[in-house]
This record gives C-alpha cells, structure tokens and sequence, in this order.
C-alpha cells in the first residue's frame, strides 16, 4: 500500500501541512442509573460547538428531539466521521468527558498497540528510527476505538434509540453531502503533498473526486455505518467489518486482525477533578497527558502571576511566564506520563500544591530558563477535533476525537471506506526521539501490545456548585493544552465572551524546540520584538479550532473559532 520512492524530511512537510491531586475531591465513574429524560429543566438554552455545520446541524436536530448531550455527541461523532473526514472519524480514537445529572464520567476509547506491535518496531538494525514508517501506511494505525466509545456512552447514557443516532451519518455517506471549499482545497492539496513527497496510498481512490462545492458520495462507508447501525458495536468489532478489516491488513502487511478488534473496549475512568479559583476543573486523566498539563498550568500561573500582578493578556509578561510554565509541564510529561493500565501515573504528585510551589519557584521575569536544566521534577496529533455540547437540563459532553495527523495514516480500508489512524506516532519509538508534534517521550510510553498512547487530547469543563460554566477543548497535537488553559484564562480571567476567547491570538511553548514561540496572527509585534529580544524563537502559525460552551449568569453563550468551518449555536 505505502512505496517510499525518495528520501527527504516529510516531517515539516505534515506539521505544516496537515496541519488528585492531593486536596482534590476525585467523583466516581460509577455512574447510577439515570432518568431517560429528567423532570426538571436547569437552562432555557441548549448549546453545539462543532468543527462543521454538518455536525452542528445533525446535534442540534437531535437535542431538538428530546435527546441529551451524549445522543447529540454520538450523532456528531459519527457525522463527522463523514464530513471532515481529515479528524472525523470511526477508524482512530478519543476521550468523551460527560457531565450528566450531576455526576462525572470520562469515556476513554483511545486506540491501542496490535497484540503484534513491540517497543522497537519504528527501529532499524542500527537501533535508529526508521523515518515516517509511524506516520504514513499501514504500519502506523493503531486498533481504533472509536464505535466501541459511542456505543459505551449510549450504553450508560443514551435516552434516544442508537439507530437514530447513527442514521444521519448514514444519510450523508449514502446520499452524499456539498463539499465545503475548505474541505475541498485540503483534499487536494494532501494529494498533491503525497504524490511529490512519493508516497502512494490509496487517498486518492476515495477522495479524489470530493471536489469543493460538489455532491460527494462515499457508498462502502455508508454500508460501513449502516452494520454499526444495526448491528452496535459488533457492527464494526465483529462480522463482516471486521473480517474486511482483517483482510485488508493481511493483504497490506498490516498488524490488525480479528483478535485485536474482538479484544477492543473502551473504558471509563474517573475524570480529574481539582479546585481552582472556587470553581471545580473537571479535566482528562491518563492515558491523557492534558489534564495533568492543564492542572499544572493554571495552578502555576496563579503563583507566579502573583509576583506580578496584574499580568495583561498576551504581554511581554504574561507569554514569558506561560512559557517558562510549559517548559516544565512538558519534561514531566515526557518522564511521567503513559497508559495508566501498563504504568504507575504519579497523578497526585504531580499536581500537589507543594511540588508546583517548587516547580515554579525559579522562573524569572527577566530570562528565559536554559533548556537543558529543565529536568523532570519528581525525585524518583494536529488534526484532531473538538466538540462540545450542553443540553436544557444543564448535561454536558467534552468529546476530542482524532486520527492523529490530517487524514491519519492516508490508507482507506477498501471495502469499508474509513480512514485508518496514524496513533502510533504518538507512542514513543525509542527514549528521547521526538515525535511528529515535536513531544519527547520515555519508557513510560514505549510501544506494548494492548497499551494506549499517550495523547494531548483534553476535553475540559469548568464547573460551579457542580455546575457547568464552561465547556472547552480543541485540536493540535501538543498545542491542544495550551489551547484549552488559554481559553480557561480567556473566559475566566479575562471576562471574554465565547467568540472572543476562541478568537483571540494564542500561543504555544514546550520544552523542544528550544526556546520557540509558536504563535497566532494578531499578537502585538512590539511584543513579538520583545520576546525575540529575550531570546525566543518565534513562529507565526496558527494552531487548534477551538469550540466552547460558557454559561454566565443563567446565559448560555457558544463559539467556534473563525478561523475554521466550524458553528456553534445557541436556542
């Protein structure tokens, strides 16, 4: 499936291109059950945050019908797996965090290493990574989890009939759907990439013919969907779809067969959950490295702004000092942070009020701390999508779904019609060797049959007397934390509205490259000239599509970032 006909750094070429914690109150993923459709009514709005209008519309239609946040997700899951097909998806993965009637879930259907897979796969006879072979073809996609997911969700939560969910999704394969022109020029242009970097997939065959403002039909995916409809989880794990999976791996020499598929499960697992400023941030737990990172951030920019407040948004000093926070988020999620099912996550420690007091004790306001001393500090995928939902009754979904890089691995599984995942990229391939998003990995993630990779992917909430206030996340592999605290600041610091704090500029650190900035257009340039002036490198490239929920004083407000084909709506 996958000829390499010439060397070369594809590397840059898909970054830019494809583009408690101790004195934490943890909630139980126990979940009782639930009414199917709650007596009484806590908001007079209902809110979507979708990455398209397809997915906006489909959720919207669903909440309309009496369906709860979680039936409009797994609509919008699907539905996506359709219409954006660059993120969307049933052949990758994703965390789904629920807020619903009161209690806390968090829906882990990550994909895992094949029962083939081994620590040194990526690695030639000399030891050395073998390039891009964890990036593109058939090698790279790890047993996907997305249906196991929707169907685990609606299994606890689900008030409409689980073919009702589906079946918008198949109406939009079958009966086909207008190609966006964004959507369209990121089809060709990917074609075009992967034809003068020679790689040969099968992309082409499927998407070549998604031309911008013209009907695009996918058939093998809708009959995909149709046995997910009818069928549940077993339509996609077991029987015919599986065996065409399964075949098309062996006939590709890929790893995924019948037994990886018949094993998959996707877990529940206790969200994080910790005090912040009188509120509650309900955030991601391993195999997640976000929530930790997120815990971290805000904590340690409440201690060192308070040497100097007040702080401006996206000053000299405000970009600096999160920076310099993201250096040390970042080497301790490199050390620390795996599958919580094959490591010991030292969660509580990480962030424990004491070790982030130390952590942050050295940051200047003056200078830029050298790389190499930050070390670890215990002694001992940029095409993903974001959505977010909150119903009447105030229930609410965080679902960040991806395929990793833009159009995964580039492999359809013919016959079936989906995009394959590219998730093992985000394992790491040997200790010390970055990553396609530039993130540094340890033993703690090495490649084990069975095991999730460690992912940035940080479906968030700010709660209030266990209360949404506000529903956040977004795309872009490592950027996606400083995406997500950013819009936490935005919103709650700075008072923004929800189109205000998807838009305003962000900006993004960690540990490697050393000392780079990479920011959104619209920073002040005298800020820029300052920092560079510091001693940071600064890249101007946009990154992440944020969509949020905030509810204020009783009033629902909802935004997706401008940039993107995304819509939000309020009613």
């Amino acid at each position: 499936m996958l000829q390499r006909k010439t060397a070369g750094r594809l590397l840059p070429f898909f970054i830019l291109g494809l583009s408690l914690v101790v004195g934490c109150k943890p909630f139980s993923s126990d979940v009782q059950p639930i009414q199917t459709v709650p007596t009484t009514s806590s908001l007079a709005q209902a809110a979507v945050a979708m990455p398209d209008s397809f997915s906006a519309d489909a959720a919207k239609a669903i909440l309309e019908k009496g369906g709860n946040a979680v039936d409009a997700a797994i609509t919008a899951q699907f539905v996506l797996a359709v219409t954006l097909p660059e993120a969307g998806n049933i052949g990758g993965g994703g965390f789904m965090l629920v807020h619903k009637d009161g209690q806390h879930d968090f829906i882990d259907y990550r994909e895992k290493a094949p029962l083939k897979a081994h620590r040194d796969m990526y690695l030639d006879e000399s030891g050395e990574v073998i390039p891009y072979q964890s990036v593109i073809g058939i090698l790279a996609s790890g047993v996907p989890g997305t249906v196991a997911g929707m169907w685990l969700a609606h299994q606890k939560y689900g008030s409409l009939a689980w073919q009702e969910l589906v079946q918008p999704a198949v109406d939009l394969a079958e009966q086909g759907f207008i190609v966006p022109p964004e959507l369209g020029g990121y089809i060709e242009r990917h074609i075009a990439r992967l034809a003068s970097r020679g790689f040969e997939t099968n992309f082409k065959d499927y998407f070549a013919q998604a031309k911008s403002n013209a009907l695009f039909k996918q058939t093998e995916l809708a009959e995909t969907l149709k046995r997910i409809r009818d069928h549940g989880m077993d339509g996609f794990y077991q029987g015919e779809t599986a065996k065409i999976i399964a075949d098309f791996m062996r006939a590709e020499k890929g790893l995924i067969d019948e037994e990886d598929l018949a094993k998959y499960q996707a877990v529940a697992r206790q969200p994080l959950v910790s005090e912040w400023r009188g509120m509650q941030i309900l955030t991601s737990p391993p195999p997640s490295s976000g929530g930790v990172a997120i815990l971290q951030w805000l904590k340690m920019y409440d201690l060192v702004a308070s040497q100097h407040t007040p702080l401006q948004h996206n000053s000299v000093s405000y970009i600096h000092a999160l920076a310099e926070v993201g250096k040390r988020v970042f080497a301790d999620r490199a050390e620390y942070l795996g599958d919580p099912d094959f490591i010991d996550v030292p969660v509580e420690r990480l962030v424990a009020d004491d070790y982030l007091k130390a952590r942050s004790a050295d940051i200047s306001f003056d200078h830029i701390s050298a790389t190499a001393k930050i070390k670890p500090g215990l002694k001992e995928s940029e095409e993903t999508t974001h959505f977010s939902v909150l119903d009447k009754w105030g229930n609410g979904v965080s679902n960040t779904t991806t395929i990793n890089l833009g159009f995964g691995n580039s492999v359809v599984v013919a016959g079936a019609g989906f995009l394959l995942n590219d998730e093992m990229d985000d394992f790491s391939a040997k200790p010390g060797v970055a990553n396609v998003f530039g993130a540094v990995g340890g033993s703690a993630n090495e490649i084990q049959p069975q095991k999730r990779m460690l992912s940035s992917m940080t479906p968030t909430m700010v709660l209030k007397d266990n209360k949404i206030r506000m529903i956040t996340g977004s795309p872009g592999g490592t950027t996606i934390m400083s995406s997500v605290y950013q819009s936490i600041l935005n919103a709650l610091e700075f008072d923004m509205s929800a189109q205000q704090t998807v838009d305003s500029p962000r900006f993004h650190h960690q540990l490697l490259p050393e000392n780079q900035i990479r920011h959104h257009p619209g920073v002040d340039p005298e800020v820029l000239s300052q920092l560079e002036t510091m001693g940071y490198n600064l890249n101007g490239s946009r990154f992440g599509d944020l969509h949020v929920v905030i509810v204020k004083d009783g009033k629902v407000d909802a935004g997706s970032e401008s940039s993107g084909r995304g819509k939000s709506i309020v009613f």
